[in-house]
């Protein structure tokens, strides 16, 4: 009886009070306006369902036996408004995020600390996975945004924002001591024993093209699954690493690794927010974008991301 609803509603407050004078208070309505909704209702069921007495009315047996459902329906339609009262308040509600260890630990994850602090309510849920299985998940829709790094194939209806520039070095510990503060050429990496990521990475696919790109085939004896662990075969002089900067930087403070020099710069890389057109985001994802942009975005996107998307645009990202 859809096309009751706002009978019903009515109601359902003159069940709960039993009185048409409370119940057009409660509505903000009049009690006349009352009495015409609980007759048509009345019409349209084809029973009396109240009778009046001196002190309001009643229920009849029969609207006894509506009331029963009418409230349970009711009071789970006023739950559901209050739940997503406290989704958009931020009280309540889950966050599903696609990232991999790179960015993960060094980019988001002091924004989720930061996030969580604030937000305690919400449910923060981490798929770890490289780049490429990141965008799938987006895709799917098993996640609400991703941060990935660059390259990656361009896909229609993804929207990318670039928020931290990264660089990727070789590095070399005490056994390849004589490479060190030496300017290399890109083609003596075929003759070093090279630990570099599984192909199926981003950073993998980015090192390969670059090098091919300047005539360099690297065929690593090594492929691991994570940057720390190219690290540690490196520390132990299993041969030169390929990792992100980052990875290193303590060993490289403390003279236990260096890095490669070369006669060609290795191109910067990207890490980037990712989201899909197709899936507007939740007030949680749009709150932790919005810290992430450095200021609380609306649905439509604040400044400082559309000036990035816009840069990304010109530069073919898209």
């Amino acid at each position: 009886m859809t096309n009751h609803l706002e009978y019903y509603k009515v109601f359902y407050y003159v069940a709960k009070y039993r009185s048409l004078t409370v119940a057009a208070e409660h509505l903000a309505i009049s009690q006349p306006a009352v009495s015409q909704s609980i007759k048509m209702l009345e019409s349209a069921v084809g029973t009396r369902l109240f009778i009046r007495t001196s002190r309001g009315v009643r229920l009849t047996a029969e609207g006894e036996l509506l009331a029963g459902y009418v409230s349970a329906g009711y009071e789970q339609i006023e739950l559901g408004e209050k739940k997503l009262m406290q989704m958009l308040d931020l009280e309540i509600g889950e966050l599903r995020i696609g990232a991999s260890d790179m960015t993960l630990r060094f980019y988001l994850l002091p924004y989720l600390e930061r996030f969580h602090e604030k937000y305690p309510g919400i449910k923060v849920t981490v798929s770890n996975a490289p780049t490429p299985e990141t965008l799938a998940s987006l895709l799917k829709g098993k996640i609400d945004f991703g941060v990935v790094s660059t390259p990656f194939d361009s896909v229609q209806g993804i929207r990318m924002m670039r928020v931290k520039a990264i660089e990727d070095i070789f590095i070399g510990g005490l056994k390849f001591i004589s490479y060190k503060n030496r300017t290399l050429d890109l083609q003596e990496l075929e003759s070093l024993p090279i630990i570099s990521l599984e192909k199926k990475t981003s950073t993998r696919k980015f090192m390969d093209s670059f090098l091919a790109e300047n005539g360099v085939m690297m065929n690593p004896e090594f492929e691991l699954a994570t940057s720390d662990m190219i690290v540690q075969f490196t520390l132990r002089n299993m041969g030169v690493g390929c990792v992100m900067k980052e990875f290193a930087e303590e060993y490289l403070e403390t003279g236990r690794l260096f890095a490669l020099r070369f006669n060609k710069i290795i191109p910067q890389r990207y890490f980037c927010v990712v989201t899909d057109e197709k899936n507007p985001l939740s007030a949680a994802g749009r709150k932790l974008l919005g810290l992430i942009s450095g200021g609380d975005m609306p649905s439509s996107g604040g400044a400082e991301y559309k000036e990035a998307k816009k840069k990304d645009d010109n530069d073919g990202y898209f």
